[in-house]
C-alpha cells in the first residue's frame, strides 16, 4: 500500500497544469519570434539595437516566474523545450531556403535574409540561451533559498544581470568576434545588458502579480531543497 501511494504521488507532483502549460508555450514563442525579430535592426531615440530586444527579455521574465513557482526542475524542462522548438525552426528555415524557390516567386531574398540565418549566428544564439536561462533559473533558485522566499523584485532583477552577462558574453563574441572591433562589441554587450535588465525593471509590476496570481490559483510555492542543478536531467522534474 505504501509503495502505491508512494509512485501514487510522484506522478502527482509529474503532471503540469494549465497556466505552466500556458507560460511554457509563451516562452517557446518568445524565444522563436526573438530570433526572427533578430534580422531587423530599429532606432530607439539615440539607440540601435535590434527588434528581438522587443521580445527577448520576456523570456527572463517567465523564466523568474517559472523557477519562483514551480521551481528548478521545472523551468529545466522548459529550458530545454525551447531549446528544441527553437533548434526545430531553426533547422527547418535552413531546409526551406536551401530548396529552389518557384520561378514565379519574387519573395526569395527576403525570405532567404530573414530564415537563411548563418550557421555562426545560429550556434551563437543557442549556445547563449542555454547559458543565460540556465544561469537566471539557478540564481533565481539559490537567492530564494538564502532569503527564505523574501525579496522577490530583487532575485528577479540579479538573476536577469547574471543571466543577460551570461547571454552576452557567449552571444556576441561568436556572432560578431572579427566582425565587429572589440571596444564597439563591448559597447554593444553592455548596452544589451543595460536595456534587457531595465526592462524587466520596468516590468516588474507586473510580474510580481503574475507571481502572486498563480500562486494563489497552483496553491504552490517552490523552494529548491535538495535537489539536482544539473542541466542534462531533464526527466527529473
Amino acid at each position: 500500500m505504501l509503495g502505491n501511494h508512494v509512485k501514487k504521488t510522484r506522478k502527482m507532483n509529474q503532471k503540469v497544469s494549465v497556466p505552466f502549460m500556458l507560460l511554457g508555450i509563451l516562452f517557446n514563442v518568445c524565444l522563436i519570434a526573438a530570433n526572427l525579430l533578430e534580422t531587423k535592426v530599429i532606432q530607439i531615440g539615440p539607440l540601435t539595437v535590434t527588434a528581438g530586444l522587443l521580445v527577448f527579455p520576456i523570456s527572463y521574465i517567465i523564466n523568474d516566474c517559472m523557477t519562483e513557482v514551480w521551481g528548478y526542475r521545472k523551468a529545466r524542462l522548459i529550458i530545454w523545450t525551447g531549446f528544441a522548438m527553437n533548434f526545430m525552426v531553426v533547422g527547418l528555415g535552413l531546409i526551406a531556403v536551401a530548396i529552389p524557390a518557384a520561378p514565379f516567386w519574387t519573395g526569395a531574398a527576403h525570405f532567404n535574409f530573414v530564415f537563411g540565418l548563418a550557421p555562426r549566428i545560429a550556434v551563437a544564439s543557442m549556445a547563449a540561451f542555454l547559458v543565460g536561462s540556465f544561469l537566471n533559473a539557478y540564481v533565481m533558485s539559490r537567492m530564494k533559498l538564502s532569503s527564505g522566499g523574501r525579496h522577490f523584485s530583487l532575485r528577479a532583477i540579479w538573476s536577469t544581470v547574471v543571466g543577460e552577462t551570461g547571454d552576452s558574453l557567449i552571444f556576441f563574441p561568436i556572432a560578431f568576434a572579427g566582425l565587429i572591433a572589440l571596444p564597439e562589441l563591448l559597447k554593444l554587450m553592455a548596452l544589451q545588458i543595460v536595456l534587457k535588465t531595465l526592462y524587466e525593471v520596468i516590468v516588474l509590476p507586473v510580474t510580481i502579480r503574475v507571481v502572486k496570481t498563480i500562486k494563489r490559483i497552483e496553491k504552490i510555492d517552490t523552494y529548491d531543497e535538495n535537489i539536482s542543478y544539473n542541466i542534462l536531467r531533464i526527466k527529473d522534474i
